[in-house]
This record gives C-alpha cells, sequence and structure tokens, in this order.
C-alpha cells in the first residue's frame, strides 16, 4: 500500500487494517490503529510505521484512546514466508527472551548482523526492538486486563527487570504501570487469578469469526486426559519452554466492545505466557484476515453462498507441530474416532501427570496429563498402538527423529522445507504433510491433496472431480487455499446446516500412503 491508500483507510477507520500498520502523527507524538475514532490528522503530520516497535523507535508513543497495542496480529507473518515473517513469527513466540538475538538468528539462518540489517529494512525495527514491543504489548494486557502484582506482570511479559519494565510501559504509553491500570476501563477483580499462576486474558480476532464451526471441530478429535472440548469451549494441557500449562479457551456471547476469545491459563512459569499467547493465537488463526479471504473465495460462484452462510471460516492450528505430526500419522486410513482411541492409549500409558502447581481438582477426571514425548513414544510406541505393523513403525521411526533433533517442525520453516522433510521419510506422503503443514505451521495457502472428503465436497459444489484438475482449479483461490479446504470439507458433511462442524472423517480420507 502507498500513502494514498493508508490515508484513505485511515480516512475510513478501517478496522480490517489495524495490526498491519501503525499511523504516527507528529503534531501529537502519539502513533494510533487504523481505525482510531480521534479526528483525522492533516496529511503533512502523518507518517505510517509497519509495526509499533518502529514508531518506538522515531520517538511516538502509544494512543491511549484507541489502544494500537491491543490489535490482533498482522495476518502477512504467517502469509509470508520470508526472512522478516519467519523472524516476526519467532519473535511473538518469546525466542528473543528466552535465546537472545543470537538464538533467532540461528533460528533463521542468518547472521545476527544480517537480520537486523534485513528487520530494519523491512520493518524499521531491529530484533531487540520488536521484541520490547511485543513485550510491551503483552504486559499492557496483563496491567489492564488481571489483578496480577506488578513485578509478575514484568516476569510474565519477558522483561528481565522491574526497572526496565517500568521504563519500557512509561516511555511506550506515557503512563506508568499502576496509572495504566488505573485509566483501564477493565475492572481488575474481574480478572483476578483463580489459583496461584492462573491468569485471564481476552484476545482479540478480526470478525467476522465463524465461532461455533471452529470451537466444534475440537470434540471430535480431543483425546481423553489431555483435551476436554463443548460447544464454544476448548480446554488442553500443553508443554511450553519452561514447563507444562493449563489453558481453557471459550467464546463469549458478543458484548460491547472489541470482539475477544476468552482464556484462562495456569503455569508451571508465568515467563512461558508470550508463548502460549502466540502458539493460542495460531491454534484459533486469531490473526487471520476474513474479510480478505472471504472475498477471493466468493467470487467464484460455486463458493459464494457458502462463504455467505459462513462468513470468517477459520483453519484450527496446533499448539505441538511434533504432537500434531504423530496425530496426523495415527489418523491415516482410519475414522477420528479410532485415531482418538489410539492416542487415549498413548496418553494413558506414557503421558506425564500435570505438576500439581497447575492442576485443576475440577478437572482431575478430563485433563491431568501432557501429551507423550516423542523420546517416550519411540520407545514404547510398538507396545501400546493396535494396527498395522507398517503405521507403528512409522510413528516409532518418526518419533524417534523428533526426540533426536533429527527432524524438526518449526514456525520459523518454510512450507517447503517442512514437505521436503516429511516426504522424505518412509510411510509419509502428500497428504500427511499437507496436513501437517496446514496445521502446524497455520499456513494460509495449502491445498490438502489427494483427500476423499474434499474430492467429496468439491463434487457437490460443482468443483472438478479428480486430484490434478480440482489443484489446478484450486490456484485461482492462492493464496488462501487451506480456507478452501476447510469449506469443501464442510460441504462434504452436506445436508448438515453450514454451522455444524467440517466431518470427522477427513483425516482417514486420504488413499493409502505405503510406508
Amino acid at each position: 500500500m502507498d500513502f494514498g491508500e493508508r490515508y484513505r483507510v485511515i480516512e475510513s477507520r478501517d478496522a480490517r487494517f489495524d495490526g498491519r500498520f501503525v499511523t504516527a502523527v507528529s503534531s501529537t507524538g502519539i502513533y494510533c490503529r487504523p481505525s482510531c475514532p480521534a479526528r483525522t490528522p492533516k496529511p503533512t503530520n502523518v507518517t505510517f510505521y509497519p509495526t509499533s516497535a518502529a514508531a518506538h523507535l522515531a520517538g511516538y508513543r502509544a494512543c491511549k484512546r484507541c489502544l494500537p497495542e491491543a490489535t490482533p496480529g498482522s495476518p502477512e507473518w504467517n502469509l509470508r514466508e520470508d526472512v522478516a515473517a519467519r523472524a516476526m513469527r519467532l519473535i511473538a513466540d518469546g525466542v528473543v527472551e528466552r535465546d537472545g538475538v543470537d538464538g533467532l538468528s540461528r533460528r533463521i539462518g542468518y547472521s545476527a548482523r544480517q537480520l537486523n540489517r534485513i528487520l530494519v529494512g523491512e520493518l524499521g525495527a531491529g530484533p531487540i526492538a520488536l521484541a520490547r514491543a511485543h513485550r510491551a504489548q503483552n504486559a499492557r494486557t496483563l496491567i489492564t486486563g488481571t489483578a496480577m502484582p506488578m513485578a509478575d506482570v514484568a516476569f510474565a511479559a519477558g522483561f528481565t527487570s522491574i526497572r526496565q519494565f517500568n521504563d519500557t510501559v512509561s516511555e511506550v504509553f506515557d503512563l506508568t504501570p499502576s496509572a495504566l491500570r488505573s485509566r483501564s476501563r477493565a475492572t481488575p477483580a474481574s480478572g483476578a487469578p483463580d489459583a496461584a499462576g492462573s491468569i485471564r486474558l481476552a484476545l482479540p480476532y478480526r470478525e467476522p469469526l465463524d465461532v461455533d464451526g471452529l470451537f466444534a471441530w475440537f470434540p471430535p478429535r480431543a483425546v481423553a486426559g489431555v483435551e476436554t472440548a463443548g460447544p464454544r469451549r476448548y480446554a488442553r494441557t500443553v508443554r511450553l519452554p519452561h514447563g507444562a500449562a493449563h489453558v481453557e479457551l471459550s467464546a463469549p456471547e458478543r458484548s460491547k466492545g472489541h470482539p475477544r476469545i476468552d482464556a484462562v491459563a495456569r503455569f508451571e512459569n508465568i515467563a512461558d505466557l508470550p508463548a502460549l499467547l502466540s502458539r493460542v493465537r495460531r491454534l484459533l488463526d486469531l490473526d487471520a484476515d476474513p474479510q480478505a479471504v472471504d472475498t477471493v473465495l466468493s467470487r467464484d460462484e460455486r463458493l459464494a453462498s457458502e462463504v455467505a452462510r459462513v462468513p470468517g471460516i477459520r483453519v484450527p492450528g496446533a499448539l505441538d507441530a511434533g504432537e500434531m505430526l504423530i496425530r496426523a500419522l495415527l489418523g491415516q486410513q482410519v475414522t477420528v474416532a479410532a485415531a482418538r482411541t489410539q492416542l487415549a492409549r498413548l496418553v494413558d500409558a506414557l503421558g506425564d501427570k500435570l505438576p500439581l502447581s497447575i492442576h485443576d481438582d475440577d478437572a482431575a477426571d478430563t485433563h491431568h496429563r501432557l501429551f507423550p514425548t516423542p523420546a517416550a513414544i519411540a520407545e514404547h510406541a510398538h507396545e501400546i498402538l493396535r494396527g498395522p505393523v507398517a503405521r507403528t513403525d512409522t510413528v516409532r521411526r518418526v518419533a524417534e527423529a523428533l526426540a533426536d533433533g533429527s527432524l524438526s517442525i518449526d514456525i520459523s520453516d518454510t512450507r517447503d522445507d517442512v514437505t521436503a522433510r516429511l516426504t522424505a521419510i518412509r510411510g509419509i506422503g502428500p497428504w500427511t504433510a499437507d496436513y501437517v503443514v496446514m496445521r502446524a505451521l497455520g499456513h494460509p495457502d495449502v491445498f490438502v491433496r489427494r483427500d476423499v472428503a474434499i474430492r467429496s465436497g468439491a463434487r457437490t459444489l460443482g468443483f472438478a472431480d479428480g486430484d490434478a484438475a480440482l489443484a489446478a482449479e484450486a490456484t485461482a483461490f492462492a493464496p488462501w487455499r487451506s480456507y478452501l479446504s476447510m469449506h469443501l470439507w464442510r460441504a462434504a458433511a452436506a445436508p448438515t446446516p453450514a454451522s455444524t462442524p467440517p466431518p470427522t472423517s477427513h483425516p482417514a480420507s486420504h488413499p493409502k500412503e505405503h510406508p
């Protein structure tokens, strides 16, 4: 977008562009989200920045009226696969706080100096400033939405000292942390921790969102001991860089204010908050641009009515890429229910118990274990799993590779890299690779190849029959083919209402992938 296009966006206060760029106003010294309700500044006083970090470096502070730090993330970081996008995904996950800039650079495959030059050129700020901006955003969320003590907020947001926390918050928001909390429209008591290490948060998203369809994805796949799911609710345990956590997600009925998903989390180590927030947003695809997706899909008359019935369809992601791969392998050639039974056996036999520090007595019979580690699966899979020996052998070999590091799936990877790594493994074919890339990486442009349910949905809507012909037609929907896949899976379940979940048989509906 050029200056004129961005200026027209802020004149119209178009909320679709919140999180894509910020508007800095020289006459006030503040920067705003594009939809800020304040009077539109003169063009001569405006500078647009791609990130809030760039605005910070230029000496601007965040608007206290529109709260530009409270926007969904940019959908570009999932769509793009260049160095800047890969770095932004890792920065949001807290890699700089855990491993420093050198660790970030190694994950990307560049020197720290090269990476800094690329990010400054692309985004107007280097990795340190970008990570600082994310810390400030996390801090604001905790300050205004919880009653956590400020010291706990500081370390949960990723700061290494109270002084650094105070200085950053004061500089970015022109308010001390205490003043920022007192000005908040939220009632801190309503977000008070339920127990030690437990916090409540509100996760913003862009509308529209197919809430019922998104949350309906999880119940048929919920694994006993790890997950529970129901209408507009999903809860599970998860391993994070510093320890275990439990998170419960729910979608409130629409109320005043910005749309949100509610999250309640309990941590073994609260320093894992940034990583959990990043992964939950990817799990629910909260940074998507649904209007851009729906616009492209609805141009085809065969899809237009489907998009109108189900606006804002999302692609469910994954909290752990290795777990997602194991689940996909066990879903090959069987029903979802059969795969879930196999996974439940693994969890019951090999899943570590949730630490008592974050155990919820009310959930003792539902989610009290962690998904097994790859090392445990590699050692014991042949003793626990039932079914074809070839599939069990594939699961064992893949788990072994995940455990020793010879196979990795990272959010900084490109689609082609992950696909090449997976399909090089005996027993993994195109369907599994596509499915894992779409869900584990959150890639928006994957058309799942060789899927029987997708072909069935395509026939229902009048698309070509046959893998090659259908894949060729799907190119017209780039860069949003993952969402096309979701619509075709849903169409395969016809004549069920559009608000029901996508079909639960598709992981077993692809052709046999020979070991």
